[in-house]
């Protein structure tokens, strides 16, 4: 018994060490990618999107021609994203939530099913593959990378759909940090009025916090606010793209009368997730110790982000060509629209 043990353990530790290039590697791109990142005025770009490119850009030497990083890329690319999207739990605070009020969660259900809606009209009018096309609506629907990256392996997505569905809304955040407070002013919107149409227009976090405090400082609160709202939702979209994915396998298996094993498919890292937020809301966490977690949560979803990109190619998402790229401008364009559309008509503009 001793022996096995032993045999046991120095298999695990084979296996560790063999992870260990990879998962320099992928933290070393994740350094690079916040560093480039704060080169860039405004934060404009996040360092999610920067991660990617650098790792796309390394794919060609560090994974075409050798294994050597190929088992940490995988590990990094699967649990540490989980425990990036875990400890991102330690943000959201139920109060906040609910003092954001029933009005933005009512101006959410508009936007979310805008995005899922005309996203899966177009996807089907473009015939793009339904599972880039989900990524690209929850991208635009809950919180971008961070919402793809949670709802991509459950779907059992290509790492290219998952790379080009973070970084093909990008030069739209862009734009929208830029032209948005210009907008807002001139359209003479209130502060919390331009903070509920950021929050819930906007797809990245650095996005949200630039475009709302360029504004003003009540705006960039309301928008943050309503963005972690946002990202709350990504719990009920992992556990339906669980089931739809569950579904599409059978009835390709021609088994479509198979009953979904709920045990199979259900992303219990989820729950880890819910009890972080439970948690906080409680204030059992002392304040001072939020900024370290989140930090270490973005710094994780870096990481994996990271690893994502190591994992594709520029040929791979070259290959998918320009449709899916028109789908996530213009379902982001749409989004923006009825967002403030919903609250023109409602008289809260």
């Amino acid at each position: 018994m001793p022996s096995l043990i032993i045999c046991n353990t120095r298999g695990h530790m084979q296996k560790f060490i063999k992870t260990v290039p990879g998962l320099l590697l992928s933290v070393s791109v994740a350094v690079i990618a916040i560093f480039l990142s704060s080169l860039i005025p405004g934060d404009i770009i996040g360092a999610t999107v920067i991660a990617l490119l650098v790792g796309m850009a390394l794919n060609p030497v560090a994974m075409k021609k050798t294994d050597l990083f190929t088992p940490g890329v995988n590990l990094a690319g699967k649990y540490i994203l989980r425990a990036g999207i875990i400890l991102m739990g330690i943000i959201m605070n139920l109060a906040d939530v609910l003092n954001v009020g029933a009005y933005a969660l009512f101006v959410m259900i508009f936007t979310i099913g805008t995005a899922f809606g005309a996203g899966n009209l177009l996807g089907r009018l473009f015939g793009i593959n339904w599972k880039l096309t989900n990524l690209l609506s929850v991208s635009t629907a809950i919180c971008g990378g961070s919402a793809v990256a949670a709802v991509g392996p459950v779907i059992k997505a290509k790492d290219e759909d998952i790379t080009y569905a973070i970084s093909s809304t990008f030069i739209f955040d862009v734009l929208t940090v830029v032209i948005f407070p210009w907008i807002g002013m001139a359209l003479g919107m209130s502060h919390m009025g331009y903070g509920l149409w950021v929050g819930t227009a906007v797809n990245d976090t650095s996005s949200v916090v630039a475009a709302g405090y360029a504004f003003s400082e009540l705006a960039g609160n309301t928008a943050v606010i309503v963005k972690l709202t946002r990202t709350m939702f990504i719990l009920p979209c992992v556990l339906i793209f669980s089931v739809i994915s569950e579904r599409v396998e059978a009835r390709s298996e021609g088994e479509r009368g198979r009953p979904v094993n709920i045990r199979k498919i259900f992303p219990f890292f989820i729950i880890m997730f819910l009890i972080l937020v439970a948690i906080r809301s409680t204030g059992i966490i002392p304040e001072a110790a939020i900024p370290v977690i989140s930090k270490t949560s973005k710094f994780l979803m870096i990481t994996a982000l990271s690893a994502i990109g190591l994992k594709t190619s520029f040929g791979d998402i070259k290959n998918i060509g320009i449709k899916p790229m028109i789908l996530g401008f213009t379902v982001d364009t749409l989004v923006v629209f009825v967002s403030m559309g919903v609250q023109v008509v409602t008289g809260r503009f």
